[in-house]
């Protein structure tokens, strides 16, 4: 559309760490009230910037208009990142929903998040009043497990008494160092809220590669339970699992999003009519 536009967006924080976004417009000379829009991150460093994976390819090509940015402390948004400051992550969605809401008047509508991102979306979208008109969620590669990750990281503290984590992020070397405290709040953050917390309304994809080594597939299959359960709206919840993909989607980024914008088409149709496990292809099915 030749009207698209992308515009870098600082959005303004109480913690002085203006957070770093890039909002997409399908349509720049309308009026941006009562539009619909996305938000679209993630929250840990290696999979953090908001062009990292599927983020900007899936942004570019929704039918709405979209914002994806850096939490605090990742890439172009400033600020201190703590491995246990899912918080904190909570906080920031709160911030940049109130801002979108506020300055331009837009609907939110659809969140997108992959890995952290998608646990910190689910906590957002249970407990945020700028949350209540959102109507769909995607959750790629989300862990339920939290214990699962933090044996190596155990082993680390028991040496030197803490854990430096060396990953990559925009194409640079980036050290966290990881202490037992930073580790037991990530360990202790509660996902079971979505059993019986998670808005009953919202439609969920879970997409997940069946050879991801950093969140075992098995989680999947434990949000497809929760939130396709009986006491909620039948079609709420999909389940997709890619095979050979890992926990990033490697080579497989525009498949996925494929997928996904499947998926929401099928969900604005309202052809989405029973919960379950879905495979690309297959839509009289469903």
């Amino acid at each position: 559309m030749a009207d698209r536009s992308s515009t870098k967006v600082l959005v303004p924080h109480p913690a002085n760490c203006s957070i770093t976004g890039i909002l997409e417009q399908l349509e720049t000379r309308k009026p941006t009230h009562g539009r619909r829009i996305a938000l679209v991150r993630n929250a840990f460093p290696g999979d953090a910037h908001k062009d990292y994976l599927f983020q900007r390819r899936l942004a570019q090509r929704l039918p709405q208009d979209s914002f994806r940015f850096d939490f605090r402390g990742n890439h172009e948004t400033p600020g201190t990142w703590c491995h246990g400051g899912m918080q904190d992550d909570v906080e920031d969605l709160s911030v940049v929903a109130r801002y979108m809401q506020s300055v331009y008047g837009y609907v939110i509508d659809l969140v997108v998040g992959h890995s952290r991102g998608s646990i910190v979306g689910m906590r957002w979208l249970a407990t945020a009043p700028e949350a209540r008109s959102v109507s769909a969620f995607i959750n790629a590669s989300g862990r339920y497990r939290m214990s699962a990750a933090v044996q190596a990281w155990r082993e680390g503290f028991a040496a030197d008494g803490y854990y430096d984590w060396t990953t990559s992020v925009a194409r640079k070397l980036v050290t966290v160092r990881v202490h037992p405290v930073d580790l037991e709040l990530f360990v202790n953050w509660d996902t079971s809220f979505v059993w019986d917390q998670f808005p009953a309304a919202v439609h969920v994809l879970t997409i997940h590669g069946l050879a991801d080594k950093t969140v075992p597939p098995y989680d999947a299959t434990i949000y497809a339970r929760a939130l396709g359960a009986p006491s909620r709206a039948p079609g709420t919840h999909i389940l997709h699992m890619v095979e050979d993909a890992d926990h990033n989607f490697t080579g497989r980024q525009d498949q996925v999003v494929d997928y996904m914008l499947e998926w929401w088409d099928l969900h604005e149709r309202g052809e989405l009519k029973s919960s379950g496990l879905w495979m690309t292809g297959v839509r009289g099915k469903l």
